[in-house]
């Protein structure tokens, strides 16, 4: 298998301004068409995205996403709209009668409503998605889910050269026939960001990504897409970009790389997560 089939293309820039490098903003319409194109044409078969990315779905909804597997994820109904409500404006916004995988991207929330469980299990009786599941952010969430019997098809989650935290729970679920995307390979573009410019929140990491950016050059993105890619438990990495000539670059740096050195530090939870970095 070539390793750019396992590339799924993420869409929250789509809809949104996103990223801690982003310097474009949300990215063009045009623009997202020309990015659709290529990635079909590079055997990127795997779309991501949800209701909370701004107008993603409806931009996608523009284009023939005909050869895509489509991907979106609901917020839970106590801060939203039912998800069946959130499900057929999904559909709508498409422009498409059914998705290949609806996940909760608040999954805790479905502890407190056990309802919300049921009525993805009936979407997918009935045919409307393939693939139920989970987006997560922290290894606790997943624990509790699969402790109250919440087994999913497919799940999301964070993984990088930095950030294992979910390795070992992939490769059980792997085992168990999930499927297992991930997200956040370049760390909302902290990998490539001026480390002198980085504020002391990010110290502990700052030597490591200033050593990757000396060693790798322009060519980090396609190495530490190749990491990612390399491992057999997982089954899509979901990429976002902001213009065609940023996947263009990503796509061409993962054949000609050479393999990241082995990452034996760590680097603290806070600084893992997104959610933890200083506004």
């Amino acid at each position: 298998m070539q390793l750019k089939s396992k590339i799924g293309l993420g869409t929250v820039q789509f809809g949104i301004p996103y990223g801690v490098t982003n310097h474009h903003g949300q990215t063009p319409p045009d623009e997202v068409g020309r990015i659709l194109d290529y990635a079909s044409a590079q055997s990127i078969d795997t779309l991501d995205s949800a209701s909370a990315y701004g107008n993603a779905e409806e931009v996608l909804g523009q284009n023939d996403l005909s050869g895509f597997k489509m991907v979106s994820k609901f917020l839970s109904a106590e801060n939203s709209q039912p998800i069946r409500t959130q499900f057929s404006k999904t559909l709508e916004n498409l422009k498409t009668d059914a998705l290949y995988g609806y996940l909760a991207h608040r999954p805790l929330a479905l502890l407190d409503n056990p309802s919300e469980w049921e009525t993805l299990q009936r979407l997918r009786s009935e045919n409307k998605v393939q693939k139920i599941g989970f987006s997560l952010n922290a290894v606790n969430e997943l624990e509790l889910l699969l402790d109250k019997n919440h087994i999913p098809d497919l799940i999301q989650v964070p993984f990088n050269y930095f950030d294992k935290r979910f390795a070992a729970l992939m490769q059980d679920l792997k085992s168990k026939g999930c499927e297992i995307h991930t997200r956040s390979a370049f760390l909302q573009g902290l990998f490539f960001a001026d480390t002198t410019k980085l504020p002391e929140f990010f110290t502990e990491a700052k030597p490591h990504i200033s050593a990757l950016q000396q060693q790798f050059g322009g060519n980090l993105s396609g190495a530490l897409l190749k990491y990612t890619l390399s491992l057999p438990y997982i089954d899509k990495v979901i990429m976002g970009v902001e213009n065609l000539s940023q996947l263009k670059n990503n796509l061409s740096g993962i054949d000609s790389t050479p393999d990241l050195p082995e990452f034996i530090n760590s680097i603290s939870e806070t600084v893992l997560m997104p959610s933890n970095w200083p506004k």
